[in-house]
């Protein structure tokens, strides 16, 4: 699994051992923004949106609580590297996922990213499992987000409009942008009343209102939203009103 990296040290020297340290033994870790001080630390992270941030602990105009108080909704882990060792409590208290020591030994470096990367996995397995569950004894399923997964009720659920590798899940007064494919939703709802009536729309049965007849057709849904229906799509779609 590739981790995404942002790096915070106010010394070079220290960003230069780390980089070299990750490129030579945590090959999977990609480094995607660097920091020397709060104010650029918050600039990579928000820039490369990161799974992981290497956080040094004493900095200029600042420290490392300061700049983790400025991201209340976190959705990486952190790991503190740092010459002191009175901030243990502290990096805990932050929910730090590992303390490593200067100079960094590169058995504990290891350590430290294979759990981060554990807690991933994890994560995202958790992800799977809720959906499968959710789907087929309380009617629900999972959106997955950045910080973890959103429950839904299905019947909540309008229509779904792909975006690229993006998918539009239109509720009744909100829109939530997901980075699944259609093709997952698709899958996902396979078992509800949904229908692929587009190559970028799949709708809720439950909600059309009105089928309108003509080369493909169009349906009318309860929010007054119009989907095209795609010649191809017609029969799979007239089959749910049988």
């Amino acid at each position: 699994m590739e981790l995404k990296a942002v790096l915070i040290d106010d010394e070079a020297q220290s960003r230069e051992i780390l980089r070299t340290y990750l490129a030579s033994y945590c090959k999977d870790v990609v480094l995607v923004g660097e920091g020397a001080n709060v104010k650029e630390g918050l600039e990579a992270i928000r820039k490369g949106k990161p799974d992981l941030v290497f956080l040094d602990v004493e900095m200029p105009f600042g420290n490392a609580f300061d700049l983790l108080e400025q991201l209340p909704e976190r959705d990486f882990e952190t790991i503190f590297v740092t010459a002191y060792e009175n901030y243990a409590m502290d990096a805990l208290n932050s929910h730090a996922a590992y303390y490593l020591m200067k100079p960094i030994d590169i058995d504990a470096l290891i350590a430290a990213v294979d759990y981060v990367r554990e807690v991933k996995l994890k994560e995202e397995s958790l992800g799977d499992r809720v959906l499968k569950s959710t789907q087929k004894v309380e009617g629900k399923i999972t959106l997955p987000q950045q910080d973890g997964f959103q429950v839904l009720k299905v019947n909540e659920i309008l229509y779904c409009k792909a975006d690229d590798n993006y998918t539009e899940i239109h509720l009744e007064n909100k829109k939530i942008l997901i980075s699944k494919t259609l093709k997952y939703f698709e899958e996902a709802l396979s078992e509800f009343p949904f229908a692929r009536v587009h190559k970028s729309y799949l709708v809720n049965v439950s909600e059309v209102v009105h089928y309108r007849r003509g080369k493909g057709g169009s349906v009318v849904l309860s929010s007054g939203k119009e989907i095209s229906v795609s010649p191809s799509r017609k029969k799979e779609l007239l089959a749910f009103f049988e």
